[in-house]
């Protein structure tokens, strides 16, 4: 087994292009000391895959994008410790490495853990990089404990993120759950995800300060061009805000008279400095235990039956139509 199927990008172009994904044959991957070597057997796109292909510089070496991934493991490396060839696992991946849209894919197993076994593959694909962000931004961008209290504003609530994080707040903490969302769609989702209260992020500043009016102590940001006045009104003082998106010219000034922090959340930072990488493994080892003891639910609400450029390409344009309500998978 020298070369596998894969699915590459040799430059920036706009999805219904026919050569922005196609069908390549590569080696298999090389395995670092810490590596497990997986056969993939489902994906989900996100966001950061959409960014990525529409700034792909071209080249003559393509791009293998994907982040999210479940499969089996097919071999290991030499200082492999925590997993074993035939388990089944779940992770995020590595941005700095090459992606799993691909019949095999080599992960640091200190990123990877056994999946959720109440899970299929597509069910389990959709959850790891959007639970590893939320779970990250929870518990030690807001250091939110068992015992926290307070509002958490969730905006984007329908979306990937958004569609964990109320479920992990709800289970985890004791925090009120404020969802965003604007079409009906949206906020039947994120009300039946354990939403405590769904308002419209069109009506922000009315609807928050309505819904909380001495404030909101904790707002996750995926969309924050546009919204930094409208959060330093909403939010109480010494509230904190975390961002996942790094809009040009952000101005953060209007925060400062309340002392409201800003954080930023990147999931790959862990793996990009090798730093605390195990901290990802724990957290997918809990998680796949929540879903198993049934506190948790797969946010998937689309299949797409076709591992290859066209199935890629067909959930590549759901995600980029912002109209998508929860995660889109592809799967063999």
């Amino acid at each position: 087994m020298h070369t596998m199927t894969a699915v590459g990008s040799f430059s920036a172009l706009p999805i219904d292009d026919p050569d922005a994904l196609q069908d390549i044959t590569v080696d298999v991957p090389e395995l670092r000391p810490h590596d497990v070597l997986v056969q993939v057997r489902a994906v989900s796109v996100n966001p950061v895959d959409i960014k990525r292909r529409a700034t792909l510089p071209t080249s003559a070496t393509p791009t293998i994008l994907g982040h999210d991934a479940a499969g089996v493991v097919e071999a290991v490396g030499p200082a492999v410790t925590t997993l074993s060839v035939g388990d089944e696992v779940w992770y995020a991946g590595d941005i700095s490495r090459p992606g799993t849209n691909a019949e095999f894919h080599a992960v640091d197993e200190r990123i990877a853990a056994r999946k959720p076994q109440s899970l299929s593959f597509a069910d389990a694909a959709a959850l790891p990089l959007t639970t590893i962000t939320a779970w990250e931004t929870l518990f030690e961008r807001f250091a939110l404990t068992a015992g926290s209290t307070g509002d958490l504003l969730v905006l984007g609530a329908a979306g990937g993120v958004g569609s964990i994080m109320i479920q992990l707040a709800k289970t985890l903490t004791k925090t009120r759950v404020i969802a965003t969302a604007s079409r009906e769609p949206s906020r039947t989702w994120a009300t039946n995800l354990g939403a405590d209260v769904v308002i419209n992020h069109h009506n922000l500043r009315e609807e928050a300060l309505a819904t909380a009016p001495d404030g909101i102590d904790y707002l996750f940001s995926p969309h924050s061009a546009g919204n930094v006045d409208a959060y330093a009104e909403i939010m109480r003082p010494f509230g904190h805000i975390t961002a996942i998106d790094e809009p040009p010219g952000l101005d953060l000034v209007a925060l400062k008279e309340k002392s409201i922090a800003w954080h930023w959340e990147l999931m790959f930072t862990r793996s990009l400095f090798g730093f605390d990488m195990s901290y990802q493994q724990e957290l997918l080892t809990r998680t796949a235990q929540l879903v198993d003891d049934g506190k948790l639910r797969s946010t998937v609400t689309k299949t797409i039956a076709s591992f290859d450029a066209e199935g890629l390409r067909q959930a590549h344009r759901d995600v980029e139509s912002g109209r998508m309500v929860g995660k889109v998978v592809v799967a063999r």
